[in-house]
């Protein structure tokens, strides 16, 4: 629809009650059970803000989501950087932000967001030990009416980033983060190490000090490991 030559409406979202290719970051899979999960996506133009802090994108449309969540699940829901949702330590959902450019300009984002809601079986071979609302709840949850306010609160992130509220858009971010400030396990080429997570940049870099020292990592470049 984005390629049209008819523009398409900011905000517009598209829900998939089935959805058959489901891709994740680094062209991973995303598995969903027609009918009892949230799948979706949300078209945004975000031209005013630079191509090297896309991140920031990124960051508003977590702190969003994390939000309308948080009202059924509670502190215990965290985002997992760069782009999980974690209850626990168990997986809730995922989003995947593509960028569309034109020169050194955007020319749309898609959002695409899965969310386990009603669920209550998966697959045992999935390493990640997926879990639902539907079974932290011990209840159904209506998908229309979640699908509603979270994407009220992203819109609302949304807006803070447009009018430029950087600081506390970052604070609510980290604040929310998945081990963060924790000693936690990593593992960077084979290597498994202890580490504490200190930030995340604008451009997405998560930053862990171990051995009295920073470093800076990109996507992929380093892998949360359960604490032993």
């Amino acid at each position: 629809m984005v390629s049209n030559s008819e523009p398409l409406p900011e905000g517009t979202v598209i829900m998939a009650d089935n959805q058959f290719a489901g891709r994740g970051q680094q062209n991973n899979t995303w598995y969903a059970t027609p009918g009892l999960n949230l799948t979706f996506s949300v078209y945004l133009n975000p031209s005013f803000l630079p191509i090297s802090r896309q991140f920031l994108l990124n960051m508003a449309v977590s702190v969003g989501i994390r939000e309308a969540l948080t009202a059924f699940l509670g502190d215990f829901l965290k985002i997992k950087w760069p782009n999980d949702l974690y209850y626990n330590d168990q997986k809730l959902g995922g989003i995947l932000i593509e960028n569309i450019l034109s020169g050194n300009k955007y020319k749309a984002s898609i959002i695409g967001v899965g969310i386990n809601v009603n669920q209550l079986d998966f697959d045992l071979r999935l390493l990640n030990r997926p879990t639902s609302m539907g079974k932290i709840l011990q209840r159904d949850v209506n998908l229309i009416e979640l699908l509603g306010q979270i994407c009220s609160h992203i819109e609302g992130q949304y807006l803070k980033l447009k009018s430029g509220n950087l600081n506390s858009l970052q604070e609510n971010y980290l604040n929310g983060l998945y081990k963060f400030s924790q000693k936690a396990l990593f593992r960077q080429d084979g290597k498994i190490f202890e580490g504490v997570i200190t930030t995340v940049t604008d451009t997405g870099l998560l930053v862990i000090l171990s051995e009295g020292a920073e470093k800076q990592y990109n996507f992929k470049e380093v892998e949360f490991l359960n604490n032993i």
